[in-house]
């Protein structure tokens, strides 16, 4: 009976020390609450398109929605995307009792031949890119718009030439 709690804090001494460290990287900057700015598309061919090089979004279905809604169709196109499920187990610290699952997303767009699907982890983060194929939806929140004033019922507004004058 003695040997219990010995052995029980041996085993959680072991597993501690087996845990590995995955590198984060923090996210990129919102363009609002619902929307990542990312700046860059890149060039690896299987990015976001295999199980073996997903979309590191990290920290849940949160920021694969913000990272989705960033992206574009190839023209610009607005696009509409469906996680369809979970896939591809791997073994991470970050995920429930070490293991996570990639989410896949069907992604289309008017005008597309065929819709495209996206792997996304969302337990490891990474630098978020485009996928090939893609573009960037939005670059920067849009201008406010401008004030246009109109003079007050009776009033005439003073013409340029007299505002100078003034």
């Amino acid at each position: 009976m003695k040997r219990t709690p010995f052995l029980i804090v041996l085993c959680l001494l072991a597993a501690c020390s087996t845990t590995k460290k995955v590198a984060t990287v923090p996210p990129p900057p919102l363009l609002d609450e619902n929307t990542f700015k990312i700046t860059e598309t890149s060039t690896d061919k299987t990015y976001g398109y295999t199980e073996s090089n997903p979309i590191r979004v990290g920290n849940g279905p949160k920021n694969a929605r913000r990272y989705l809604n960033a992206l574009a169709g190839p023209k610009g196109q607005k696009i509409m995307y469906t996680r369809t499920g979970s896939c591809c187990t791997f073994k991470t610290p970050l995920g429930y009792g070490g293991i996570g699952q990639l989410d896949k997303y069907k992604v289309t767009w008017a005008g597309q031949t065929a819709p495209v699907i996206l792997y996304l982890n969302m337990f490891e983060s990474g630098v978020l890119k485009s996928p090939v194929g893609f573009t960037i939806g939005v670059m920067k929140p849009a201008a406010a718009p401008k004030k246009v004033t109109t003079p007050a019922k009776g009033k005439t507004p003073p013409s340029k030439a007299t505002a100078s004058k003034k």
